[in-house]
């Protein structure tokens, strides 16, 4: 499991730099099932998780929103039949922020939760 699952998310604010190459770098390491994608001129981190169905796919995301409620950060969740894509980034900032990564690693481990 990843050190990133044990951290807390940091206050932000809006003149809070985004993450550096090095530090992308280093930081996806721990969530190498992410892609890093531009949305709207916003680097995010996405990834789909594949569920067994709606009601579990449901269930997850119901997690997941849990989570981001927790750390007062808060993700684009897509819910489809057997599938769930979420998108993490900080918003205030307009791209990636180490909470991302840790939003990312803690999503990964409740998903791993529910195999």
């Amino acid at each position: 499991m990843s050190e990133l699952t044990k951290q807390s998310c940091e206050a932000c604010s809006a003149d809070a730099p985004t993450v550096t190459a090095d530090q992308k770098q280093a930081l996806g390491k721990d969530v190498p099932d992410w892609q890093e994608i531009e949305l709207d001129g916003e680097e995010q981190l996405q990834r789909v998780f594949k569920l067994k169905n709606f009601a579990q796919a449901q269930a997850f995301t119901n997690k997941v929103g849990d989570l981001a409620e927790e750390e007062g950060h808060h993700p684009a969740i897509l819910l489809e039949y057997g599938k769930v894509t979420v998108r993490w980034w900080t918003h205030k900032i307009g791209g990636l922020h180490k909470n991302d990564y840790i939003m990312a690693a803690r999503t990964d481990a409740a998903y791993k939760d529910m195999q």
